[in-house]
């Protein structure tokens, strides 16, 4: 390991050496701890890289087993390529993400979670500024992924007022504007709803447990 010995001791035992050879010794001198230390590091590593390893027990054997996840080379879960594929959806898309969910009596009634919100349903501001505020939706302004409802205005600076726009995200619709397209979205999205809960449910009645049983 390090020697005892200083630089200075070093030269006065060899004062026949070149100026080079010198400074060779020193810097030698300097470096054999971090030398004999790397060297050691090495051989451990070697060894235990070489050693045979023991065998795994069944149980050992079953925590160790990797898991492979389902990878879809069209999903991404990259930051920037997500906000890029928001940002520029087409307005058919913008419909879909701007849904808002039904209110509990309406949930009740259709069995549906939520809707995509359009102009003329009813609604109340849950979340925000202005929380508690009713009104019908004037305008859906898919553009900026807002909605502008009736009442809720500001005035600007040169006395004209506008709406404010507010995130379908943040109302619950309480009434809807229905016509022979949204009823037929209802009813697919009710059959959907209840096929999924069926499945979620008991896999076999009483009926058939009790044919089981005879």
């Amino acid at each position: 390991m390090k020697s005892n010995q200083t630089p200075a001791q070093i030269h006065r035992i060899r004062p026949t050496l070149g100026a080079h050879q010198k400074l060779k010794t020193l810097v030698l001198h300097i470096l054999s701890p971090y030398i004999n230390a790397f060297t050691f590091h090495s051989s451990f590593r070697l060894r235990s890289a070489t050693s045979p390893k023991k065998p795994l027990t069944p149980a050992a054997a079953a925590a160790t087993t990797t898991v492979t996840m389902k990878y879809n080379p069209r999903v991404s879960s990259s930051r920037r390529k997500n906000r890029k594929a928001h940002f520029s959806a087409p307005s058919s898309l913008r419909r879909i993400l701007m849904s808002a969910p039904l209110s509990t009596d309406l949930r009740q009634k259709y069995n549906v979670r939520s809707m995509p919100i359009r102009k003329d349903d009813e609604v109340q501001v849950v979340r925000g500024t202005y929380k508690g505020r009713e009104g019908k939706v004037v305008q859906v302004y898919r553009r900026k992924w807002v909605i502008h409802i009736e009442r809720i205005t500001r005035e600007k600076v040169n006395g004209s007022t506008v709406n404010v726009g507010i995130n379908p995200s943040k109302v619950v619709i309480t009434k809807l504007r229905l016509d022979k397209d949204r009823k037929s979205l209802l009813d697919r999205k009710a059959k959907g709803r209840a096929v999924g809960d069926k499945e979620k449910g008991t896999k076999f009645t009483a009926e058939d447990i009790m044919q089981n049983v005879d």
